[in-house]
């Protein structure tokens, strides 16, 4: 066997595949779920594509917001991978309600780890706690920080980088062993029906609800690439102390319109960019669109550079992980025209 891993917030899209990954890989995998009702979800959705040399499989009741369960989840632990974190659907009318968990549950989880003499971590932090919006339109890296000063940084966008600070500033203080997973807009397939919010931009595109796309772009990647960056990383101590950014590539929205619109041509779906006046006239009324206004006119873009190199990651083409999103939503009837 090859040890033991607290898995945070096991229940999750991106925290699924992990477990998968880790399973495979001979690891016993203990997640951790606010509600133990949902254990059987997980099992389901991890079953059928296990191994006959797979890792044990367990659950442990804890929650970001609350420090009962967390010593004794730590107990017998080899290492900690930590994807827990609030994901807003929308921006939040105040910014506390996912910056305060997103923060304090990422302290709580490493304080427990490092009490419990528990050292290697790997965190599932984001691009945007790398993208500065001070910097458009250029290759950003790992050496790069959002600035959650500027006023047009958004509540979730600070509520990543702040707890990914604090998760570097704990493991320095306290020797913990960190590595940094910084994905873009994570597509492809889940794993069973219950993936949260993560593909919603997608269900957008395919339900037709709008008519056209705002002009912009974000860094996109592979659920499955995401889940295997988390297990290279534990198994290569040489990530200790780094990030990485796992992102396949850029796409812009109006890019994403026609490759689906070109997939699925019976469909509603945007094919055609807006001008930039036009949403700055709806910003006026939606605190949502009026939160991307300064990426407008922009296609953030990040580099691999350290992924491919030092983990050898082969990442799945931007459109690819787009059409296995798409294409799992549409076989499973979550998207109607």
């Amino acid at each position: 066997m090859a040890g033991t891993v607290l898995l945070t917030g096991s229940s999750g899209f991106i925290a699924k595949q992990v477990a998968l990954k880790l399973l495979n890989a001979g690891y016993a995998v203990r997640g951790t779920l606010r509600r133990m009702d949902r254990a059987d979800e997980v099992r389901a959705a991890l079953a059928p594509y296990l191994t006959e040399t797979a890792g044990t499989l367990g659950f442990v009741q804890a929650d970001l917001e609350d420090d009962t369960g967390w010593a004794e989840a730590m107990q017998g632990v080899t290492a900690l991978v930590h994807t827990a974190s609030p994901f807003p659907i929308a921006q939040p009318k105040d910014p506390a309600t996912v910056i305060r968990p997103a923060v304090e549950g990422t302290e709580r989880v490493l304080k427990a780890a490092a009490a419990a003499g528990v050292t290697r971590v790997v965190l599932t932090s984001s691009t945007v706690a790398v993208l500065n919006e001070a910097k458009p339109d250029t290759l950003q890296d790992e050496a790069d920080w959002c600035d959650v000063h500027l006023p047009t940084t958004t509540p979730y966008a600070k509520s990543k980088t702040l707890a990914e600070r604090a998760a570097w500033e704990i493991a320095k203080a306290r020797g913990l062993r960190l590595t940094t997973i910084n994905p873009g807009l994570v597509l492809g397939p889940p794993l069973d029906e219950n993936y949260g919010s993560s593909l919603a931009l997608i269900e957008r595109f395919l339900k037709g609800k709008d008519p056209m796309l705002p002009p912009m772009g974000l860094p996109v990647v592979d659920v499955r690439d995401v889940a295997e960056m988390h297990l290279r990383a534990l198994q290569r101590p040489e990530t200790e102390g780094r990030r990485y950014l796992a992102a396949s590539g850029s796409m812009a929205f109006v890019d994403m319109g026609r490759t689906l619109k070109a997939a699925y041509p019976t469909r509603r779906i945007p094919a055609r960019e807006a001008p930039k006046a036009v949403f700055r006239i709806l910003a006026l009324f939606d605190p949502d669109i009026r939160s991307i206004l300064p990426k407008l006119g922009h296609l953030e873009r990040v580099s691999n550079v350290r992924a491919v190199g030092e983990m050898e990651m082969e990442f799945i083409a931007p459109k690819a992980a787009l059409l296995a999103a798409a294409d799992w939503l549409v076989r499973h009837g979550k998207v109607w025209s």
